[in-house]
């Protein structure tokens, strides 16, 4: 099983809510690196509610992990794209509660569009399993 420390050094700002600035990976390690998941579900449809579609791309994370052997434990880095500002307190709060005791590093995006204008957040995510 591989070592992952996260951290936040001294010199730098710490982190404005419930992230790491840094994952270190040591040892033989899975890493899986997921494309950017939107508010889609398995049938196509999209919420219109920006909470419903951070929550939606959380899950379809949380499927792609398992299908993968590993699980929101594993994740050691997620960047994600949002089209209002209105939306970094929904994405924190989904974020938050998902990573209590091992924040990832995290990049939070507010872009002016996404591929398709019905999609309000975008969230990549990287994992590193032994």
């Amino acid at each position: 099983m591989p070592a992952v420390t996260f951290s936040n050094p001294a010199g730098v700002w710490p982190p404005i809510s419930c992230y790491s600035h840094a994952a270190a990976i040591q040892g033989g390690a899975r890493r899986l690196v997921i494309s950017g998941q939107v508010g889609i579900a398995p049938d196509g449809s999209a919420a219109q509610d920006g909470a419903a579609q951070v929550a939606q791309a959380f899950a379809n994370l949380r499927t792609i992990l398992e299908a993968n052997g590993m699980g929101f434990r594993d994740v050691v880095k997620t960047t994600a794209y949002v089209t209002d500002s209105a939306m970094v307190g929904v994405f924190r709060a989904h974020r938050d509660a998902l990573f209590p005791e091992h924040p990832p590093a995290s990049t939070l995006v507010i872009v002016a569009g996404l591929v398709d204008p019905r999609f309000k957040v975008e969230i990549e995510a990287e994992a590193v399993a032994g």
